[in-house]
């Protein structure tokens, strides 16, 4: 008897909805797997296939180089070995084998894996360990490579240093780049990268680091290369960084580095017709060779904690009292105030009263003296009396034209500012009505509140020699485009002081006289009129006095404006004075001091092998070596970069 809800027959309604319901719940599962797969983890899934089929390797870019104003290439590059783990190939197995032939723990391997995972854990990175690693190391992971999966070899850039010298405050070094450093600086930069860290290294990053290439590679089910991909037609080329032309004049470089060798302290040559910084030395310094590649936790310890504090640059950021080379600049606000002429005569009675206080004069009694002796004699007495006329504002406006108490802000990025002493600066330092003008007088003489660096002195000294003209201290010339093929000059700041030529001129003579009947007769070269002021500051605090010599020549279309400082180096005539006139040989004369001239020999050699190196392996036009010490070439094309 058939039942009539249909219960006893097999297609009854019943299990027609049952399974209705059954193939619609599989098709749901199976369809949203489906999606699952393809849609959400699709992207995961396709670079782990891709990563068993093809490996995409970074290619590291050259460093762009550094050339000097002759021609030679001081700042090179040569391939070294580094060694890279791919995160998702990576096993436990590797980590152990690795860590033997490092010489490292596999937990420190590990870390470091880790951190490059987070990143992107397909992304072949360089790990610490094994950066810089010797051939014997590159061939025993060769030999290995079956039993190594994550693990390559690949070339890894390194700075190679051709000169004698070390100009590291100036050319800077390069260091990896850390966990902060990689969320700001973007995609370009992955885990273990190199990057400009301090000097020009870092301050040209942008220019001379150059653009990675890639490599496509066929590999097995391990992760391990078996062939070339599409013959390389897939390949990018890396780019190179571009290459630095410097004003640096590597044999007046060297020298100064000999002669500042047993002092704390500063020198700094600049071209005073554009700023071009000829010399630049911060003693004590450190060999650049040493952070080159890999440096070990030991030896940079003991670079960062070595007497003196290497890694401190007394050019740009170390601030001292300028001592009697503040004198020149008393004079020019004087005289374009009106407050003195070159005629003026003030009077010297062994010092200055002012008030209950008696202020001496270090040169004795002077008696009624101009300008002219006043400088050449550094009396303190009349620039005492100077100070005290001048005033609080003028001294600061004066001050703020020539660039003091302010970063010169060209490609020298590590600057102090100093201290230029202002209303705001005083009331800061001792409360507002707790300073008197008493302060004026050291002032005047380049002593109390004032502070300066020698990079400030040189832009300083500079515009005395141009009459005028500021002009803003850098280091690079120009630079070789190499996405262009041309070169490309840079521009810098240059303004006229608002102060007029006649006092300049006055200043000048008043300085030549320094040199030919003043503190700095030693200095007097029969064939080239050196204008110079010598200056010795007391620092405080019981330490020894600041010895200080600034100079430029010829007196006429100068070539040289030049600043040395020595901490605790006495009387600027003793120390500074004798170092100075050393460098003006070698830059007007060519003539090394007796004690060199062996070394000349070999530095000049070193410098043409590398000149001869440089030439096979770059695309740049290379200058060829000038005449000794040549004036910079005019740009003949419009600047396209500019540095405020």
């Amino acid at each position: 008897m058939k039942n009539s809800s249909g219960d006893g027959e097999f297609a009854s309604l019943t299990r027609q909805r049952i399974f209705r319901y059954a193939v619609l719940a599989i098709s749901i599962i199976y369809i949203g797997r489906l999606g699952w797969l393809q849609i959400i983890q699709g992207n995961d899934y396709r670079l782990k296939a891709e990563s068993q089929a093809i490996k995409q390797i970074k290619v590291e870019p050259f460093r762009g180089m550094m050339i000097d104003r002759n021609g030679r290439a001081i700042v090179q590059n040569y391939p070294g070995f580094s060694v890279t783990v791919t995160p998702y190939e990576f096993t436990n197995e590797s980590a152990l084998r690795l860590s033997k032939i490092l010489g490292v723990s596999d937990s420190v391997i590990w870390v470091e894996v880790r951190r490059a995972a987070a990143y992107n854990k397909f992304n072949p990175a360089k790990i610490p360990a094994g950066r810089d690693v010797s051939f014997e190391v590159v061939s025993l992971i060769e030999e290995l490579r079956d039993e190594l999966p994550g693990v390559d070899v690949i070339i890894d850039p390194k700075r190679l240093y051709a000169f004698d010298g070390h100009a590291s405050h100036l050319l800077g070094y390069t260091s990896e780049v850390n966990e902060s450093q990689l969320g700001r600086l973007g995609d370009s930069y992955d885990p273990g990268d190199i990057t400009g860290k301090t000097g020009l290294e870092n301050a040209y990053e942008a220019f001379i680091r150059g653009q990675k290439g890639l490599h496509y590679v066929a590999v097995n089910k391990n992760g391990q290369m078996v062939s070339s991909f599409n013959d390389g037609k897939s390949d990018l080329a890396a780019l190179e960084g571009f290459d630095l032309y410097l004003g640096l004049d590597t044999d007046l470089q060297v020298l100064a580095e000999k002669l500042m060798n047993p002092y704390k302290g500063a020198v700094i040559a600049l071209d005073p017709s554009t700023g071009e910084i000829l010399a630049y030395v911060s003693k004590p310094d450190f060999d650049l060779k040493l952070f080159s590649g890999r440096i070990s936790r030991a030896d940079y310890k003991a670079v960062s904690t070595a007497p003196g504090i290497p890694l401190f640059n007394r050019v740009s950021t170390a601030a001292y009292p300028p001592g009697s080379t503040w004198k020149p600049l008393m004079a020019l606000m004087a005289l374009q105030e009106g407050v003195i002429t070159e005629k003026t005569k003030l009077v010297c009675n062994g010092g200055f009263q002012f008030g209950n206080r008696f202020a001496k004069c270090h040169g004795g009694t002077h008696g009624a003296i101009d300008l002219y002796t006043a400088i050449s004699k550094s009396c303190n007495a009349f620039f005492y009396q100077l100070g005290v006329k001048m005033g609080v504002d003028r001294f600061t406006y004066y001050g703020t034209l020539f660039g003091f108490g302010q970063r010169t802000r060209g490609d020298i990025i590590e600057e102090s500012a100093g201290i230029l002493p202002s209303r705001t600066v005083m009331d800061r330092l001792y409360g507002k009505g707790k300073w008197t003008n008493y302060a004026l007088m050291n002032w005047g003489i380049g002593q109390g509140e004032v502070n300066v660096t020698p990079l400030q002195m040189s832009a300083y000294i500079s515009t005395i020699a141009n009459e005028g003209t500021w002009c803003q201290p850098h280091a690079v010339r120009a630079m070789y485009n190499k996405v262009l093929k041309k070169m490309q000059p840079i521009s810098y700041e240059r303004r006229e002081i608002p102060i007029d030529k006649d006092h300049f001129r006055v200043v000048k003579k008043a300085m030549r006289q320094v040199v030919t009947d003043g503190t700095a007769r030693f200095i007097n070269m029969p064939d080239i009129e050196v204008c110079g002021k010598t200056g010795t500051a007391e620092r405080g605090g019981g330490a020894k006095d600041q010895s200080w010599f600034v100079c430029f020549a010829p007196m006429h279309n100068p070539k040289i404006a030049l600043v040395v400082t020595a901490e605790g180096g006495g009387f600027g005539a003793t120390t500074a004075g004798p170092i100075a006139r050393k460098l003006l040989e070698l830059f007007f004369h060519n003539q090394w001091p007796e004690e060199f001239r062996r070394d000349s020999k070999s530095i000049q050699q070193q410098s043409d092998s590398s000149d001869a190196t440089v030439n096979e392996s770059s695309d740049s036009p290379f200058l060829k070596p000038l005449k000794k010490r040549p004036s910079t070439p005019k740009p003949q094309v419009p600047a396209v970069l500019s540095v405020k």
